[in-house]
Formats: C-alpha cells, structure tokens, sequence
C-alpha cells in the first residue's frame, strides 16, 4: 500500500474542475493522507503601481489573495462535499509557478505532488506546460500528472524500467519503481505490467561491415533483454506475463505498450537532467512523457536533490 502522508495538489486558477484535486482525494481516501490546496497567482500590473506606497501595494496583493482564498474554498467545497478528509489551503503570491510549488514541497517535506494537465482542444492530446516539466526536472517528490479520467477497479499500471542495464544508479531507480508500481497496484486494486525498450542493429554498422549479421545481432539483443526481464520480474514478484520488451526508442515503445494495455498511470523515472546538459541531451523520460495520453507519475533517483534546494 501506498505510504504516502502529505499530498500537495496543485490548483489551476483557470478553471473550475480542479483534475488534482480530485485525484487527491481520490488517494487520500485509500490512504489517509493529508491534502494541502496549493495556488499560486501573480499579476505584473500590481507591481507596476509606482505612485502607490510599499504597504499600499502589499495590501492590494493581500486582497487579492484573499480574494482567491474564497474562490479556493468554495471549490475545495464542490469537490469534498460531505468528506472527512481535510483539506489545507495555501494561495502563494509569486511569479514562478513551479518555484513557488517546489519551495512547498521541500519546507512541507511532502510525499507526493498531484498537478492536472491540459488538453488541446483541437487535437484532444494532453499538453504539458514549462511548470509541468520544470516539476518533472526539478521536484525532489514524485509528481503525478493528471487527466480528466477515472482510475478503474482491476485497471492497468505500466512502470517503465531498464532491466537490462548494468549502471548502478539506473538499478537503483529500477528497484524504486517496483516498489512504486506494487504500492500503487496495492492501493488502488489494479494490475502492474512492465516495459523494456531496446535499441534496434545501428544502420552504420550493417552498412559499414559486410560481414556483420544483424539478423543474429537482433536476437541476441531480444534474448538478452528478455532474460533481463524475466529476472528482474523474478526478483520483484511480477507476473512475467504481463512484460512487455519491445524493440525500438522509449518515446516510441512506451507509449505503444500504454495504449495497448490501456494503461491508467505510467510509472517512469527520471534523471532530473537541467541546464546545457538537457539542452543538448535531453531527457528520455521527457520524450516518453510527451507521447502519453494517460495519467503519469515521474519519479527521481535516491538522493537526488532539487537544484532550488539550497
């Protein structure tokens, strides 16, 4: 089962169905976790009002919070009516969303942070926001990205892991979101699968050495990665049958295994890769990320420290 005792969900001052916060309550209901509303609002024009005064201006930005404290209870009123579980309010005055959200996390030390995503209209595809994939970067908590959709009895979770590496740190995060994928299934009575994607021969290769085979390279490859899972499933307690190793890029195979299992949550990790080096590089989990069309919960190595923990 899920340990999780503090959650913080992020509220969206642009709408009135807040997908967090009902995602919350959701996972409170099961766990007793306790919920802190959290939203944070800016507006430049009121720090452009120079013929006003220091306190005259603080007391503008006071009503203003104020103001949205209202609007917060009333809706914390819309989505928790008649329950037991407690909900904080906190309406932050800051220009930077994502700070002001991780700067909770880390003075609060909560356990998990619940934010909604939007949806292009057009398209009907989730979009994330530079908030969401700041939090995905820079968050030290897990963040659960939501949609608008129900989470079934007996649904499908998908963990994404890398059974056949050999670098330590990628191990460790396999083994972090076992146990997160198995407390999840727990909490919620649904069904764990995992995926592995595996690089395909490199068309240089095949090209540049005649007398290379990429036939009986493939399969060495497959078989490798497969005798990984089998392993790495042995070890955790997973039921084999339900992994999935797949040839080809993560952005590509992830995806495809979510939408043919109809998955309800990814479960995928992430390095927290920031400045030049994700510039240049880039993040996989990212890459993944972007081609979902479910709910997903990113996850950070063991001691990983947030760069605005200072």
């Amino acid at each position: 089962m899920l340990k999780y005792q503090k959650i913080l969900a992020v509220i969206d001052p642009s709408v009135e169905e807040q997908k967090s916060l009902k995602r919350a309550l959701h996972i409170a209901g099961k766990t007793g976790s306790s919920i802190t509303a959290l939203l944070t609002i800016y507006d430049f024009s009121y720090e452009m009002t120079t013929m006003l005064s220091v306190t005259e201006r603080e007391s503008m930005r006071q009503s203003v919070v104020d103001d949205r404290t209202e609007w917060l209870t009333a809706i914390i009123q819309q989505h928790n009516p008649g329950s037991q579980t407690a909900i904080d309010i906190k309406v932050v005055w800051h220009n930077r969303p994502f700070e002001s959200i991780i700067h909770e996390v880390i003075q609060g030390n909560y356990d998990l942070v619940i934010k909604g995503t939007h949806e292009h209209g057009v398209l009907k595809a989730v979009v994330f926001t530079p908030t969401d994939w700041h939090l995905m970067r820079k968050c030290p908590a897990p963040v659960l990205l939501v949609k608008e959709q129900e989470w079934p009895e007996n649904g499908n979770i998908l963990a994404a892991v890398s059974a056949g590496t050999e670098d330590k740190e990628h191990q460790s995060l396999n083994n972090k979101l076992a146990k997160c994928a198995k407390d999840f299934a727990a909490t919620l009575n649904a069904n764990v699968h995992l995926v592995n994607a595996y690089p395909g021969t490199p068309v240089n290769i095949a090209i540049e050495i005649p007398e290379f085979d990429p036939q009986h390279y493939n399969e060495s490859v497959r078989d490798y990665h497969i005798s990984s899972m089998n392993e790495f499933c042995q070890r955790h307690d997973f039921n084999s049958a339900y992994s999935h190793v797949r040839e080809g890029l993560p952005e590509s195979a992830i995806p495809l295994v979510a939408k043919d299992i109809n998955a309800e949550l990814v479960i995928i990790g992430t390095v927290g890769r920031t400045g030049i080096t994700a510039a240049l590089i880039g993040n996989t989990a990212e890459h993944v990320i972007d081609s979902l069309d479910c709910d997903v919960l990113t996850i950070k190595p063991e001691g990983f420290k947030s760069p605005l923990d200072n």
